[in-house]
C-alpha cells in the first residue's frame, strides 16, 4: 500500500493510494493517527486500514499531493553519495577519492512541494539542477542508532527530486544556499513501508527531463549506505517520526553535462525508483 497526505475539497488529510482508488485515512482512523507523521510513529500498521477495507473515498485524479510529512524536525541530504557522481562533480581524470564521512546538509521544509505541484524557477539564476534522489522516511525515534539496527527506525521509502541553484550552491565553500531555494525540489508522491520495499539498497533509479533519460542507477551505488547514514545524523541529534533523509544522487546532473544542462520554465521532470513509483513536476517561472 501507499500513504500519502493530500489536500482534496479544500481540506487536508491523508491516507490510502490503491491504483487509481483513495481511502482518507483522516477521516476514518483519524481519531488514532491524525496525520502521516503519527502513522509512521505506530510503524504503519496494516490492521488499520481494516476499518477501510474495500472503501473508496476518492478517485486519485480529484486529489493534490502535499509533502507526505507536513514540517519533519529534520530533512538531513547527502551530496556525492554515489561513486560515477562523486567522479563526475570531481572532475575527470583526476584521482578520485571517495569521502571517508558523509557529506551532510539540510533542507528547509519549505523548499520542497509535493508530487504534481510546480517546482518554483529560483529566477535569481537560470542553474537549475535536477537530483532524482531514494528517501528514507524515519518512523522510531532514536539518538547513536547504530548501523546494525538502523533499519528499525525506517518507516518506508519515498522520492525527491532535490532541485539545487548550481550557481547559488558554489557561492561559498558550504552550499546550503543553492539547496534551500524556496518550493526548488519536490517530494513524493506516497511513502511505501518498508516492508514492502525489501532491499532499499538494490533499488533503480531513474531521472527524465522531458522525456529524456538523465540519470540511471541503482541505490547499491552509494558510498554511504542507509545504515551507516543513519548512524551517522543521529549522533548529530535525536531521529524524529518523521524525519526525512534524502541519500543522494547518481551521476548524470545538468552541471555536469557538456554543455551543461538545467531545467527552466515549462519542462516536465520526472523521477520512478522501482516499487516506490514516480515523482513528477513541471516547472513554473
Amino acid at each position: 500500500m501507499k500513504y500519502a497526505s493530500f489536500v482534496v475539497d479544500g481540506s487536508e488529510t491523508w491516507g490510502a493510494v490503491d491504483g487509481e482508488r483513495v481511502i482518507d485515512l483522516g477521516k476514518r482512523i483519524g481519531d488514532r493517527y491524525p496525520t502521516l507523521k503519527a502513522f509512521c510513529e505506530a510503524d504503519m500498521p496494516r490492521d488499520a486500514l481494516s476499518r477501510a477495507e474495500g472503501q473508496t473515498d476518492y478517485a486519485l485524479a480529484d486529489i493534490s499531493f502535499l509533502p507526505p510529512i507536513a514540517q519533519p524536525v529534520h530533512i538531513w541530504c547527502l551530496a556525492l553519495n554515489y561513486v560515477e557522481h562523486h567522479n563526475e562533480v570531481q572532475g575527470a581524470g583526476r584521482v578520485q577519492e571517495l569521502p571517508k564521512q558523509p557529506a551532510l546538509f539540510a533542507r528547509a521544509s519549505d523548499s520542497l512541494v509535493g508530487h504534481g505541484q510546480a517546482l518554483r524557477h529560483p529566477g535569481v539564476s537560470e542553474q537549475f539542477d535536477y537530483e532524482g534522489e531514494l528517501v528514507v522516511v524515519i518512523g522510531k525515534p532514536g539518538y547513536r542508532v547504530k548501523a546494525e539496527n538502523a533499519f528499525e527506525h525506517v518507516a518506508g521509502y519515498t522520492i525527491m527530486n532535490e532541485g539545487s541553484v548550481r550557481d547559488w550552491q558554489f557561492h561559498t565553500r558550504q552550499i546550503t544556499p543553492g539547496k534551500n531555494f524556496y518550493q526548488s525540489g519536490a517530494i513524493g508522491p506516497w511513502i511505501v513501508p518498508r516492508d514492502e520495499v525489501g532491499d532499499a539498497g538494490a533499488l533503480r533509479i531513474q531521472t527524465t527531463l522531458n522525456g529524456q533519460v538523465m540519470q540511471d542507477d541503482t541505490a547499491a551505488s552509494m558510498v554511504h549506505k542507509i545504515p551507516r547514514f543513519i548512524e551517522y545524523v543521529s549522533s548529530i541529534a535525536p531521529l524524529h517520526p518523521g524525519d526525512i533523509l534524502a541519500t543522494g544522487t547518481p551521476s548524470g546532473v545538468g552541471f555536469s553535462r557538456t554543455p551543461p544542462v538545467f531545467m527552466k520554465p515549462g519542462d516536465e521532470c520526472a523521477i520512478t525508483i522501482e516499487r516506490i513509483g514516480t515523482l513528477r513536476n513541471r516547472v513554473a517561472g
